[in-house]
């Protein structure tokens, strides 16, 4: 079973990755264009659905890498709604 936690984690932490690049984008810009934060939020709760569900399955790395997801969405959430007020 090492075998597939290890490919789900790596596409687990690989995903933080690139939600931490449009992390560093909106910082930037500071503005928020081209992206609906329902969209993040939804794989943010899903983000943290995993945090529950990998340990019952035993997957050790995928629950490390959802962790990272669930964090970093949760932080570009943040960020996207700040910057949405901002606009207006």
């Amino acid at each position: 079973m090492l075998v597939p936690d290890l490919i789900n984690g790596t596409f687990e932490l690989s995903g933080t990755f690139f939600v931490a690049l449009g992390i560093r984008q909106l910082m930037r810009d500071k503005q928020v264009k081209g992206v609906h934060w329902l969209t993040v939020v939804f794989f943010t709760v899903w983000g943290y659905w995993n945090t529950w569900y990998y340990p019952h399955l035993g997957q050790w790395i995928s629950f490390v890498g959802g962790c990272g997801i669930a964090v970093s969405n949760t932080i570009y959430v943040i960020m996207l709604l700040h910057y949405s007020r901002r606009q207006k």
